[in-house]
C-alpha cells in the first residue's frame, strides 16, 4: 500500500507571511503536486504543527483546504498547535476517552496510530502521559499482533541535534515500555524540520523538513536560528517484505540541462 505523510505546517492566515515565506501557498502547492502524482495513495498523514499560533481561523481554514482535497488525510497536534482551538474548529474530528486528539485506522491488515503529544505552554517538549498512554495501550491490544505504524509530533529519542533535543517526549521510558512485545513497524514524526531517520530499539523511523522554514542541522551555519531549505513530502510504500520511503523535494524539482530525449535509451 501507498500514502503520503508531510509534517509542520506552520499555517498562519491565509497569505501571511511568516520567517518571509508562505505556509498556505507551500500547503496549496504540496496537496496540488500529491493530487497530480500521486492519487492512488490511500491517505495522507501530518505529523502536527498544523498552526503557528494555534487560532481557530486558521483551523478553520486548513479543514476547508482539506475537505476539498482528494486523498482522506489524517492530521494530529504539535507542540504549535492549540487542542481547544482545533477541536472547536472541528467538532466532528475523532479524540480519545480522554479528549485528548488521538485516532486509528485499520487498512490492509496493518494498524496506523494518530498520537497526541502536545504538552501545551510553556514548553515546547512533548508529552505522553497516563491517559494518553491508557489509550495507545488499548489501541495496541487491539491490534492483536498485526503490523502497527505510529504517527506522531515529538520523536520518544534524541535525534543528534543539540536543540531539538531538548525538547523531545518528556518520558520516552514511559513510552518506550508500552511499545514491548507489539509488533510496531515504523514511527512516522516531524517537530525537528529535518530528515532524519533510523532505527530506534529495532524499530525504524523517519521524519521530514517542515511545509515552511526549517532548522539548520549545524547551529551557527546560517545567521539565523531558522533557515531556507528545500521543502518535502514523503511517499511511502508499505511491502509485505518492509517499508520503502521516497522524499519529494516537490518545489526544487527542475529539469536538468540535458536535451529532453536524452538518456531515453534501455538502461537494462
Amino acid at each position: 500500500m501507498k500514502f503520503i505523510h508531510f509534517t509542520d505546517l506552520h499555517l498562519v492566515a491565509p497569505g501571511a507571511k511568516l520567517w518571509g515565506l508562505d505556509p498556505s501557498a507551500n500547503l496549496r502547492a504540496c496537496l496540488d503536486d500529491i493530487a497530480k502524482h500521486h492519487p492512488d495513495a490511500e491517505f495522507c498523514a501530518i505529523t502536527g504543527d498544523l498552526t503557528e499560533r494555534g487560532d481557530t481561523e486558521v483551523y478553520s481554514f486548513l479543514s476547508q483546504t482539506l475537505a476539498a482535497f482528494a486523498l482522506p488525510t489524517h492530521v494530529i497536534l504539535g507542540n504549535h498547535d492549540d487542542r481547544d482551538n482545533f477541536k472547536t474548529a472541528n467538532p466532528d474530528h475523532p479524540v480519545d476517552h480522554a479528549g485528548f486528539v488521538q485516532h486509528a485506522i485499520e487498512k490492509d491488515g496493518r494498524v496506523f496510530l494518530f498520537l497526541d503529544t502536545l504538552k501545551g505552554p510553556p514548553s515546547s517538549a512533548g508529552l505522553y502521559d497516563a491517559p494518553r498512554r491508557e489509550w495507545l495501550k488499548s489501541e495496541l491490544e487491539k491490534a492483536a499482533g498485526k503490523p502497527v505504524y505510529l504517527f506522531m509530533h515529538h520523536p520518544p529519542f534524541a535525534i543528534a541535534h543539540p536543540l531539538m533535543d531538548l525538547i523531545m517526549l518528556d518520558d520516552p521510558e514511559d513510552f518506550a515500555a508500552l511499545l514491548k512485545g507489539h509488533d510496531v513497524r515504523h514511527i512516522f514524526f516531524g517537530h525537528g524540520h529535518r530528515a532524519v531517520s533510523g532505527t530506534w530499539r529495532g524499530i525504524s523511523f523517519s521524519a521530514l523538513p517542515s511545509l515552511n522554514h526549517q532548522l539548520p542541522l549545524v547551529g551557527g551555519s546560517v545567521q539565523t536560528v531558522y533557515s531556507v531549505e528545500p521543502l518535502a513530502y514523503s511517499v511511502v510504500h508499505i511491502t509485505d517484505d518492509g517499508i520503502i520511503i521516497h522524499n519529494d523535494a516537490f518545489l526544487d524539482r527542475q529539469p536538468a540541462a540535458m536535451a529532453a530525449d536524452a538518456e531515453r535509451g534501455n538502461w537494462y
